[in-house]
């Protein structure tokens, strides 16, 4: 039986796929808390939604992009935070990427916001 940390990260994944699906910068910055640290696919330190939305605005046109989380593990670490890893399979166009993914989601003005996002990769690096 899902725990309610599984719903609350299922939630947010969902949103998440959706505002990607089209490439939607503000959407996708909307689901991130105003504290936001981002690792996304470059080595630049993104902060807030501000640098959320930057990030994602940054991001190549493609025709079609998409997202698929697998292998998902979530852990509450308290009340109003969630910890949650798996992997992100990405598909661009004629490309896929697959990577390692983590967020930390909180209890943010009352809604559950991502305040910690970080990818790497699958590979590994050692």
């Amino acid at each position: 039986m899902p725990s309610a940390a599984d719903d609350i990260a299922s939630g947010t994944m969902a949103k998440w796929a959706a505002a990607f699906s089209r490439l939607d910068a503000d959407a996708l910055a909307s689901l991130y808390s105003k504290h936001a640290l981002f690792y996304g696919s470059n080595p630049t330190l993104y902060r807030g939604r501000d640098g959320v939305r930057s990030y994602f605005a940054g991001l190549p046109r493609w025709k079609a992009q998409s997202v698929r989380f697998t292998g998902v593990s979530t852990e509450a670490a308290g009340t109003e935070v969630v910890n949650t890893a798996g992997t992100a399979n990405f598909a661009f166009d004629d490309a896929t990427l697959a990577v390692k993914i983590t967020w930390v989601i909180v209890r943010e003005d009352g809604d559950w916001k991502i305040v910690s996002h970080h990818v790497s990769s699958k590979t590994p690096l050692i």
